[in-house]
């Protein structure tokens, strides 16, 4: 499917909860001098204009990333909110992040970064923010295809980033094949899957496909803002396959304050558990 773009969602608080769960994992990559790969399936745009039309008929950024911003907030989140200012000059909020971005942010020299992006124009947006980036190279092919080809990458060391639309039902149970395949390939490698919190709860194929069949500790991280029955996307979710020393305990300090600045309960809105407990 071609019909999604990102840029109407750009800075929500499915967002929030994704890049701060990714930056805690970029940031464990970087604990160690090793160089690291980052592989992304869906990677959008990479840099998001708020002031643009898309951003603005939906709004959803105000009750997102505008809510931190120019805040002071605990450690947890500074080094997210840090790759949020990097984008940003002055005090005003014009532009969110992507995946790829905050990736690129955090990298480092013999650091390498691969992004998959069909939707045409946004392959093509993708290219003019990193075309002058040699640790970056953008491939405008299917994301599950594209990555499964380049696995396992070089530096052997590193993360995927799987975050589809879902616009098909169908994509949960091609996550679950994705990386069952990925796995076999990459054993050693961190996935990390995205997934919206719907009524509709079609979700719970991926989570039970993955509890099946995935090999290794599957970290489950849930942030819900809304009742479930409020209609739309209540809340957010991140699978961490393979997840590094302590994630767990990162998240569990980070989640509620992140919870909190979006004015929701800071116990009740945060699940961080292991879906399949380390060995």
């Amino acid at each position: 499917m071609l019909s999604y773009q990102h840029g109407f969602h750009a800075g929500n608080f499915a967002d929030l909860h994704k890049h701060l769960v990714l930056t805690t994992l970029l940031e464990a990559l970087n604990r160690k001098t090793k160089p690291w790969s980052y592989l992304e399936t869906h990677s959008g745009r990479a840099l998001y204009d708020l002031a643009d039309a898309q951003a603005q008929k939906t709004g959803e950024y105000r009750q997102g990333i505008a809510r931190l911003w120019q805040q002071e907030w605990p450690a947890p989140l500074q080094t997210y909110l840090q790759q949020v200012k990097r984008v940003n000059s002055g005090e005003a909020l014009t532009h969110y992040p992507g995946s790829p971005t905050i990736a690129a942010g955090m990298a480092r020299a013999d650091d390498r970064i691969r992004l998959m992006e069909l939707h045409p124009a946004e392959v093509e947006a993708l290219r003019q923010v990193f075309e002058r980036d040699e640790r970056v190279a953008v491939h405008h092919r299917d994301g599950y295809e594209g990555v499964g080809a380049l696995l396992p990458p070089t530096p052997r060391r590193g993360l995927v980033l799987i975050d589809p639309a879902y616009e098909v039902k169908e994509e949960y149970a091609q996550v679950v094949r994705f990386l069952s395949k990925a796995q076999r390939r990459w054993p050693t490698g961190i996935f990390a899957i995205w997934y919206p919190l719907l009524a509709a709860n079609r979700w719970r194929t991926l989570i039970d496909g993955i509890k099946a069949g995935v090999g290794g500790a599957v970290l489950r991280s849930e942030l819900q803002v809304a009742p479930t029955d409020s209609g739309g996307m209540y809340g957010s979710g991140m699978l961490v396959v393979n997840p590094p020393w302590q994630l767990d305990q990162q998240l569990q300090l980070a989640l509620p304050l992140l919870a909190q600045a979006l004015g929701c309960d800071a116990v009740k809105a945060v699940r961080n558990e292991w879906l399949v407990a380390e060995q």
